[in-house]
């Protein structure tokens, strides 16, 4: 039985440590279905993301996703630091480890080898509790080591993370201005004609393919990212990922003069990247709950177009290729939003976007009202 125990705690010793080096040092993706950390995840989310579903949407469930992510990281290596504590202790219990007990009057129980291993493993040194025989003593080194490394890989790990999520957030930030927020294909495509740019696109999907590689990179290594939420309620990775999308597949679709190469990479590159955060978070495709752009839309998507000197390929052309490229990422983005609580951006927004830099505590831009108008308006607050 004493020797069963000690198995256990062997085992339990080795799982936590498998699954931190596979979290915090492997820089490459896991696929084995049985890990602790997916279970812990799965059943996290699963009761953070029912009790969001309680909260009416807006800002108040948007603040309370984003504790998630940070929260969550904090919880797991409380887990995984009491794994071991309690690893150690039982096999040290389970061994019977002779020890040098201050107060005479302690017997070695169960309690004793726990506090001893928690002693251990922060190496706080106390000397009231000690194994007096060589494997008892051995233990006790490893555990020493494995928590002083244990402790280093954390702080290491942190401002890693960290800076992946500022690098991301950075040019997500960048999607205000030039195509409003939430970020919309359409709007996008529209200021940069309106101004005369619209067929020299190459170095906006250029930028932004490169986004999506290290969104790839640092979300694969960092799995923990795609909880980790914008700083404003109406951005997110997965509307500026999908946004990406809806612009490069209506160059590709058919803009008249356009080429479209850079805008086939960087499709390539925002679907490679969506496909594979499905499957790390083994999200099923989905059919979106509505139809994102509908024949309506697209025609007033044409007309909008042409009033800003942006022509679209035949009458029926650029609607089917846009249909057909559309399904090779949509269903991806709509299992990722009803997973994890995102809001896709329409491709053509209903009204004109109020982007937030025009936007401050003290008023709130119109639609309508210009760049200069809104600075006009906050003044008057200051006068």
């Amino acid at each position: 039985m004493h020797l069963l125990l000690a198995f256990v705690g062997l085992i339990l010793i080795a799982l936590v440590l498998i699954d931190a080096f596979e979290v915090m040092v492997l820089p490459r993706r896991v696929t084995r279905t049985l890990r602790p950390v997916r279970l812990y995840y799965r059943l996290a989310w699963g009761l953070w993301s029912g009790l969001a579903r309680r909260l009416p949407r807006g800002k108040r469930r948007e603040n309370f996703l984003s504790i998630f992510g940070p929260l969550s990281l904090l919880t797991l290596f409380a887990l995984w630091a009491i794994a071991l504590i309690v690893g150690f202790g039982l096999t040290q219990w389970a061994l019977r480890s002779p020890l040098y007990l201050a107060d005479r009057g302690d017997e070695p129980r169960l309690d004793l080898y726990l506090y001893m291993s928690g002693v251990t493993f922060f190496t706080l040194g106390y000397g009231d509790v000690a194994p007096t025989a060589a494997l008892g003593r051995t233990l006790a080194v490893a555990e020493a080591g494995i928590g002083f490394g244990f402790l280093a890989v954390i702080i290491g790990y942190l401002p890693g993370l960290s800076q992946a999520a500022s690098q991301r957030e950075i040019t997500i930030s960048l999607l205000d201005a030039r195509a409003g927020s939430p970020p919309t294909a359409a709007e996008g495509i529209l200021r940069a004609a309106r101004s005369g740019r619209a067929s020299g696109l190459e170095p906006f999907f250029a930028e932004w393919e490169r986004w999506a590689a290290q969104l790839l990179e640092s979300h694969l290594s960092f799995p923990v990212l795609v909880y980790y939420r914008s700083q404003h309620d109406n951005q997110s990775w997965l509307a500026a990922l999908t946004a990406v999308l809806d612009s490069s597949a209506l160059f590709i679709a058919g803009i008249q003069g356009a080429d479209a190469y850079q805008a086939q990479l960087t499709f390539a590159m925002a679907r490679h990247a969506i496909v594979d955060l499905s499957l790390v978070l083994r999200v099923s495709p989905r059919q979106p709950t509505s139809d994102r752009l509908p024949s309506d839309d697209f025609q007033r998507l044409r007309r909008l177009f042409a009033d800003a000197g942006v022509e679209l390929d035949g009458a029926n052309q650029a609607e089917r290729r846009l249909t057909d490229l559309r399904a090779m990422y949509e269903p991806f983005a709509a299992g990722l939003s009803q997973r994890l609580l995102f809001n896709l951006p329409p491709i053509l927004s209903a009204t004109e976007p109020v982007d937030n830099w025009q936007t401050s505590p003290w008023t709130r831009r119109t639609p309508g009202i210009g760049a200069l108008g809104a600075a006009e308006v906050e003044n008057e607050h200051f006068q």
